[in-house]
């Protein structure tokens, strides 16, 4: 938004004691702009909204948190875009309760990009965090941001991913914009926040509340064309983003794992109520109908070096395929990530390949 009257306007409105993103649409339903509802009277504000909360809005006292958040949107990097704004994401809009104001730091083209939500558990095994970065790593390859949460765990997994490949991540906080949330993210939300979009809904300065986090969750499916759960526990907050996602019309994957894991029944309780089985970032992109872009395809296919022949059924590096191959280390990369995504070999910890079947 260019006008910082207007802008302010609705950072003022949007700081009201009480005032929640319906009854905030509904006073613009009402009365057009903020600058309108601002200015109106008690009896016209009661016809709106209750009488506690016209009385919030009159005598509202919010000038200086107004000034500290126009400093901030003074920095380069930094944007407030509201409802009225066309650059306001399209997909927000068809969801139930899209944010009367978002506070964006990085690039805000990115939330009109298509988009793929990652998500999964706090406490993930190695090999979840393993497959939710390569996942991750190749539908952003394919041309999908991707989008979760910034919460350790599975989400820290996918946002690396996504950093990897040439279309970015997208993180949606629980917390407001200026705070670091959890401590040991801070440096990837500075990454992210420099080459993709960090994300909030909440005014400058909110903390890590708890309820918070689960009302993200909406805009985390919301922003996205789908949502895959890498893995989680019956209980696990994800399942809410799922649940979000089935509900606002987005497809919904899941990763299948051991019977015997705790953090696989969640993916098994969705799988069991129609969510989509996926072994292979392929299968996701298949039936999104994204095609994998030229980009991420080898220069020369794998079938044409026989590097699966090549590399046996032990867990071997780049470095070795390089050595057996002759290939260059840029085109071993390119075969391995098509490997990938086709589900023939799998990514393991310290950089090692595997051959899957």
């Amino acid at each position: 938004m260019n006008d910082s009257g207007d802008l302010a306007a609705w950072i003022e409105l949007s700081l009201v004691p009480g005032l929640g993103g319906q009854t905030f649409r509904s006073l613009l339903s009402s009365f057009g702009l903020p600058t309108q509802v601002l200015s109106a009277t008690r009896s016209q504000l009661c016809r709106v909204v209750p009488e506690a909360l016209a009385a919030n809005i009159l005598k509202r006292n919010s000038g200086q948190e107004v000034e500290k958040t126009l400093s901030w949107v003074a920095r380069p990097g930094h944007e407030v875009l509201t409802l009225a704004d066309t650059e306001y994401p399209g997909q927000l809009l068809e969801i139930a309760d899209p944010p009367p104001l978002l506070y964006i730091a990085g690039n805000a083209k990115l939330l009109s990009s298509p988009a793929l939500a990652v998500v999964g558990s706090r406490n993930a095994t190695p090999q979840g965090m393993k497959n939710a970065q390569s996942f991750a790593r190749a539908f952003s390859e394919a041309g999908l941001a991707i989008v979760s949460g910034l919460a350790i765990g599975v989400d820290s997994a996918a946002h690396r991913g996504g950093l990897e490949g040439r279309s970015s991540t997208i993180a949606v906080l629980g917390t407001g914009i200026d705070i670091a949330y959890p401590r040991r993210n801070e440096q990837l939300a500075e990454e992210i926040s420099s080459r993709g979009a960090l994300v909030s809904e909440f005014p400058l300065g909110t903390p890590p509340n708890a309820g918070n986090f689960p009302r993200r969750n909406r805009l985390i499916s919301g922003l996205s064309r789908g949502c895959l759960v890498v893995e989680a526990a019956l209980d696990s907050g994800s399942l809410i983003t799922a649940r979000l996602a089935a509900e606002q019309g987005r497809d919904v994957f899941a990763i299948p794992g051991s019977i015997h894991s705790p953090l696989s029944r969640g993916c098994h309780a969705l799988i069991k109520q129609g969510a989509k089985l996926v072994e292979s970032a392929q299968d996701v992109l298949e039936e999104l109908g994204t095609a994998i872009a030229p980009e991420a395809k080898p220069p020369e296919s794998a079938a044409d070096h026989d590097l699966l022949d090549k590399m046996g059924f032990d867990p071997c590096d780049i470095d070795c395929l390089v050595a057996r191959s002759g290939l260059t280390t840029e085109i071993v990369s390119a075969i391995l990530l098509q490997l990938e995504l086709e589900g023939k070999i799998a990514g393991l910890p310290g950089g090692l390949y595997q051959r899957i079947g």
